[in-house]
């Protein structure tokens, strides 16, 4: 963890469907300005553990904290507020939608101008939503997609639908950014450039992000410490140089006979 703190810790946090347990004694934190990475094969709690973390799912022990506060009986749309924000491994945008007006929500459910103004047809809220638009347009272009504003989101490559969503994420204002497998359905030129933009997006916007990954060409060169869950535990934490040696990790995820420069 970076020097400045824990801005997200995850402590001691279980989760039962039934019988079933997604996540067992969890623990982990993420440090202000850290960037780092939840590996681990199918199954194995990473996107429940996001559920945890943004009020979808409630543990059924342990605590999560943000910002130095609990989590604890929020909503969704509480934790996003306090500036928690994610996006999701199944992309969730307004497909009949354009590009820009995807980013446009996201940044009217933020700022929206006032209603009054906004039925009065004032100067206030039509130089406000010259702004959202402004925005909205400044944000597509630090993710590659200004030529796309006008397409309709459903259009888009399943690769640039993910970067779509990664705007509207930015839209909201986030501290903390949870990335579910931004790199899938990207070939190897796209996950490049994404990662390169992951980088300067934290510069630029002050982030911590965390994130689910599964190329590890992509979660070893750009995470500088990885969480490796196996059936809701956690079995290893370190650099990615650490984790890469490591026999639980070898054996429970990229299998004894990978490379874990390759993609599992």
């Amino acid at each position: 963890m970076k020097a400045g703190g824990a801005i997200l810790s995850v402590e001691n946090v279980s989760l039962r469907f039934g019988g079933l347990a997604v996540l067992s004694d969890l623990s982990l934190t993420l440090g202000a300005g850290e960037l780092a990475g939840v590996i681990g094969p199918n199954g194995a709690g990473k996107t429940s553990l996001f559920n945890v973390l943004t009020g979808v799912y409630r543990p059924d022990s342990g605590e999560v904290r943000a910002f130095g506060r609990p989590l604890a009986g929020l909503k969704p749309f509480e934790v996003a507020s306090l500036g928690l924000v994610r996006t999701f491994q199944n992309i969730r945008l307004f497909k009949e939608l354009s590009v820009l007006d995807n980013v446009r929500l996201a940044l009217h459910a933020r700022r929206a101008p006032d209603l009054a103004s906004t039925l009065a047809a004032l100067p206030a809220a039509a130089l406000a939503e010259d702004a959202i638009r402004a925005q909205a347009l400044g944000l597509l272009e630090r993710l590659d997609l200004s030529a796309r504003a006008d397409e309709r989101a459903g259009g888009l490559p399943y690769g640039e639908q993910k970067r779509l969503e990664i705007a509207r994420a930015l839209a909201a204002e986030p501290k903390v950014l949870l990335l579910d497998e931004p790199a899938a359905g990207m070939n190897p030129s796209e996950s490049a450039w994404l990662k390169e933009a992951i980088r300067a997006l934290r510069r630029e916007f002050q982030l911590s992000i965390l994130l689910i990954e599964h190329d590890m060409s992509v979660v070893m060169d750009l995470c500088e410490r990885l969480v490796v869950l196996d059936h809701g535990q956690k079995i290893a934490e370190g650099t990615p140089g650490e984790v890469r040696g490591n026999v639980r990790v070898l054996e429970a995820y990229l299998g004894t006979r990978a490379n874990p420069a390759g993609r599992a």
